[in-house]
């Protein structure tokens, strides 16, 4: 790969996933207003908050590590924008993806969350820390099942750990084979719960833990946070939709198709978030262990067995 087309598609991705992350965020607050008859926020409130929290004041508590503290943000950040610029990459030319990518990409998305971890572990505010707790809980319980899920679209594709592979071997997708249907909807379910979104949002519970992990956070540092977190709300549709489902690629119909797919996803995220009350963290694992993980078991040895 030549170095004019890997710039050009890091930046065209990190921009892209931006613009994509804040608009799905607007659609989320605005349904999520709507179902609470309110009028919600304008289309632009989402980019607002980031650029109003950027000329505000960055605050670090007094016993807080401040390395960890303010490096958490940035980092979440970076991987994000890598992750993006992987994925982006496979849709754009399929053939020009790196071997294993797909491992390299689900890596960078777990990034963020212990990211999460690290900065609200960092803070010394004990609301921040029982977060950074439910936040760890919650990612060893849906990471599993997720992992398995994944592992159906890998198998179905003959064991190709490639994005590009993947894309091209998907065919129809969730539409052609019920073990890749399976592995769709737990990983949709899964999505849910590493974006934070209810019910699974305990981490950050303003009702309980005053934003959890978040409740320290400022200025710059909070403004890159609001940023990830959309940037991750756009990610992990296009991840789903790239594994499962086919991709983007294709020219400009692949293009349309994949974005109808996208918000479909978007949709379901948007319909869980405002149909369910708030997990306890209890509940969250035993969902994920013992009700998510066996099925996504089944459907792997069904997808081995090509059904």
């Amino acid at each position: 790969m030549d170095l004019a087309w890997i710039v050009g598609v890091f930046v065209v991705a990190v921009l892209g996933t931006a613009v994509a992350g804040l608009v799905s965020k607007w659609i989320d607050r605005k349904v999520t207003a709507r179902v609470q008859w309110r009028t919600g926020p304008p289309l632009l409130q989402p980019l607002y908050d980031i650029l109003k929290l950027l000329g505000k004041e960055t605050l670090v508590p007094r016993q807080a590590r401040r390395a960890g503290f303010l490096l958490a943000p940035v980092i979440g950040f970076a991987a994000a924008c890598v992750a993006a610029a992987l994925l982006w990459a496979a849709n754009i030319d399929p053939s020009r993806t790196l071997p294993g990518d797909l491992i390299l990409v689900w890596y960078l998305l777990m990034v963020p969350s212990v990211a999460l971890i690290i900065g609200g572990a960092s803070s010394a505010n004990p609301h921040a820390v029982i977060g950074a707790s439910r936040e760890m809980k919650l990612m060893l319980a849906y990471e599993l099942p997720m992992l398995l899920a994944v592992l159906t679209s890998v198998v179905a594709s003959g064991f190709t750990f490639n994005l590009g592979g993947l894309i091209q071997s998907a065919g129809a997708g969730v539409a052609g084979k019920i073990t890749m249907a399976v592995g769709f909807i737990i990983g949709v379910l899964c999505t849910q719960a590493k974006l934070g979104l209810v019910p699974f949002d305990m981490a950050e519970a303003e009702t309980e833990i005053q934003g959890g992990v978040y409740v320290e956070y400022s200025g710059p540092p909070l403004a890159l946070w609001l940023l990830t977190r959309a940037m991750m709300f756009a990610l992990m549709p296009i991840f789903l939709v790239t594994v499962f489902w086919g991709g983007f690629a294709g020219g400009a119909a692949g293009v349309a198709t994949g974005a109808l797919k996208y918000v479909l996803v978007v949709v379901l995220l948007v319909l869980i978030r405002n149909t369910n009350p708030r997990l306890r963290i209890d509940q969250a694992m035993r969902f994920f262990w013992y009700g998510l993980t066996p099925i996504a078991v089944v459907a792997v040895i069904l997808a081995a067995a090509v059904f």
